[in-house]
């Protein structure tokens, strides 16, 4: 069972004591960790850590949670919070057979249905489709659009009413190093012009440069919660590849035998 207090405003989210059990198998253990507002937080760590699993505890669809999960000051899942996070998972949320424009006509209706709506729905489409740069591609069907094209589309259906936290599950895998830094450079422009919180998950080590802060997972544990200067600094690492090795081989070493012998 999740408790719930107030977050400061601050956080965007905040998590203690975050377990989420699988079956018999624990896939996280006793989280403790905060995402700061207006900010990117990455998520690192190698495939089958966990990450997606905590993405879904945030947004609301993981089943059994416990601990503390608060997320935009509710507790994570509540029905307040659904226009107010966008959520792009690893696998293709967005239909082939339909245009672009089609696409987020279709999820926009879904998030703000009625007639009255019709015209604040067709601005968001139209803002969210220039936000990701796909206004000259708009009518092109999305099953002709190149991947990096593709994945635009994912996050522009997640922009749709300008959501204050965006929770990216791998938004960059596949792609190549020239539409990652397009995508990544977007991200910032959203985060420093509109105060957006950005959760993104990743397990390339080079895009732990990018982001304000980051959470380093490894095997459903958090090894770190820090940035990336923080993190190199404690390290004594050139890169926060080498930061996230140090701390993987700091956390296999037996802790020392602290009780003491009694007296004979």
């Amino acid at each position: 069972m999740m408790n719930y207090s107030a977050s400061p405003p601050e956080r965007a989210v905040r998590a203690q004591d975050l377990t989420v059990v699988r079956g018999t198998r624990k896939v996280l253990h006793a989280l403790d960790f905060t995402v700061p507002r207006g900010q990117i937080t990455g998520l690192l760590g190698p495939s089958g850590c966990g990450k997606s699993t905590l993405m879904r505890a945030i947004v609301g669809t993981q089943a059994k949670v416990t601990g503390t999960l608060e997320v935009l000051g509710q507790p994570a899942g509540h029905a307040t919070l659904r226009s107010r996070i966008g959520y792009v998972t690893q696998a293709p949320s967005v239909y082939d057979d339909l245009t672009v424009r089609q696409n987020l006509a279709y999820f926009a209706a879904v998030l703000d249905p009625g007639r009255a709506a019709a015209d604040r729905r067709q601005e968001n489409v139209t803002r969210a489709i220039a936000d990701v740069d796909l206004t000259t591609r708009a009518d092109a069907l999305v099953g002709n659009l190149s991947g990096g094209q593709r994945s635009r589309v994912s996050l522009a259906v997640a922009l749709l009413g300008a959501p204050e936290l965006l929770v990216l599950d791998e938004p960059t895998v596949g792609l190549d190093p020239v539409l990652r830094r397009d995508l990544w450079a977007l991200f910032h422009t959203i985060a420093s012009t509109r105060g957006a919180t950005f959760l993104i998950s990743s397990h390339v080590m080079d895009e732990a440069e990018r982001c304000h802060r980051l959470l380093l997972m490894r095997d459903g544990e958090l090894l770190a919660d820090d940035t990336p200067d923080a993190l190199r600094t404690r390290t004594g690492a050139e890169t926060v590849e080498e930061a996230f090795l140090h701390l993987v081989d700091e956390a296999k070493k037996p802790q020392p035998n602290t009780k003491r012998k009694q007296p004979q």
